[in-house]
């Protein structure tokens, strides 16, 4: 049996990763959130989109940084459910002047979570 407290602490981690990559298109960052073979899913400007993991770090590669840009750095969770060895975590972000709505979904792998899928919504 895990410690609750030991595993939110690092699914936080894991999550400030992901926020850390976003903000300052941090590659690096993202490969330590993300399971190589996770995909993304949501619909962006109307319309759905799936990538997987790696096309969409080519995206984030390719795009300006949006801590140079000036933007706010604006993501937040707003919540966690965590069952045992998986968890879905709601996020709140600002990227690129749109706000999102993000379902990540987490599994832990030995002794680290990784995010394994990202459903999005932009308002």
């Amino acid at each position: 049996m895990s410690d609750k407290n030991t595993d939110l602490d690092k699914i936080t981690q894991t999550v400030q990763y992901y926020f850390d990559g976003m903000y300052h298109s941090d590659t690096e960052s993202l490969i330590k959130a993300f399971d190589p073979d996770a995909f993304l899913h949501g619909y962006f400007e109307g319309r759905l989109v799936h990538l997987p993991f790696n096309a969409w770090l080519k995206q984030v590669e390719s795009r300006p940084a949006p801590s140079k840009s000036g933007e706010a750095y604006e993501m937040k969770i707003v919540s966690v459910d965590m069952t045992d060895n998986i968890a879905l975590v709601k996020v709140f972000d600002l990227y690129m002047g749109k706000y999102f709505t993000d379902y990540l979904s987490l599994i832990k792998v030995e002794d680290n979570w990784v995010i394994m899928n990202k459903m999005f919504h932009h308002q």
